[in-house]
């Protein structure tokens, strides 16, 4: 996978090099480079943001400089053939990457899309500052064919694109084949598989550490005991801290155990969704 990231500091992704996504970098998994909005610019104080039309505090990302950045990474200006190939046609519509921006005002990203993302060829990512950028610019490429998204990564705001970016770039390239040494750690993981509950709780040793001892079941040896004790402790997680996750399940994903430990902690399984009791 190729992966290109646009901001204004572009040092922030030097923490990228490191560990598994840097060994990805290093083995040809992913290509992942940074650029810097300002080469973009033309004026001696390489401004990037101006003031918002219509009045109010902050500035506001300049769709030119954008325009200019992305055009060259895209390949060259809509409705140019390229040699790359990724810009075609006399009507200006793109194709090739996936353009992705931070926004807190957007879709809230999640495992699901990571998944979707993980199998592309090739993802831009735009950082936003101040106070975002001009909403002409997903507009612009989404107009012409491209694959524009905008992502928030939760209900707070940042002052800047690079976290949310970090944090989709690490959710992705994870599911990328061949990126972790074991791919089996990420089956069970939280937010994985069809039903996407929470993960169980993890031990190690030693078996009693401070007064606390690690659940009898998991020393037993009983591999199907171990998974139902599992399963068991996931639903229960998932019906504590995620209720919502729950009210999603499909009941032919549930079986008799399932039922018995659901049912135990309150929920209503009647029906093809579940719903909490209203006594509840």
């Amino acid at each position: 996978m190729k992966i290109d990231i646009v901001s204004v500091f572009p040092d922030y992704f030097d923490s990228l090099r490191l560990s598994l996504l840097g060994k990805a970098q290093d083995s040809g998994i992913v290509d992942l480079q940074t650029h810097d909005l300002r080469q973009w610019t033309h004026d001696v104080h390489r401004s990037v943001d101006d003031t918002p039309v219509g009045g109010g505090a902050g500035m506001v990302m300049k769709p030119e400089v954008w325009a200019e950045c992305l055009d060259e990474l895209i390949g060259g200006k809509p409705g140019d053939l390229s040699s790359s190939g990724e810009l075609s046609g006399s009507s200006g519509e793109l194709s090739g990457p996936v353009l992705i921006f931070p926004n807190p005002a957007a879709l809230l990203f999640n495992q699901k899309q990571a998944n979707d993302l993980s199998r592309k060829e090739r993802i831009i990512f735009g950082c936003g500052r101040y106070e975002g950028y001009d909403a002409r610019i997903p507009t612009y490429y989404r107009e012409r064919g491209l694959d524009v998204r905008e992502y928030s990564i939760g209900d707070y705001v940042l002052n800047g694109g690079e976290a949310a970016v970090s944090v989709m770039v690490e959710a992705i390239t994870r599911l990328i084949p061949g990126f972790m040494g074991n791919p089996d750690s990420i089956v069970e993981e939280s937010y994985s598989g069809a039903e996407g509950l929470l993960e169980y709780q993890q031990y190690t040793k030693p078996a009693q550490w401070r007064g606390l001892e690690v659940p009898s079941v998991l020393l037993s040896g009983d591999h199907a005991k171990v998974n139902r004790f599992r399963r068991d402790d996931s639903l229960t997680k998932t019906a504590r801290i995620r209720p919502d996750i729950i009210e999603r399940l499909e009941c032919s994903a549930l079986d008799k155990a399932d039922c018995k430990i659901l049912g135990g902690l309150g929920w209503d399984l009647s029906g093809l969704h579940p719903r909490k009791s209203q006594e509840l």
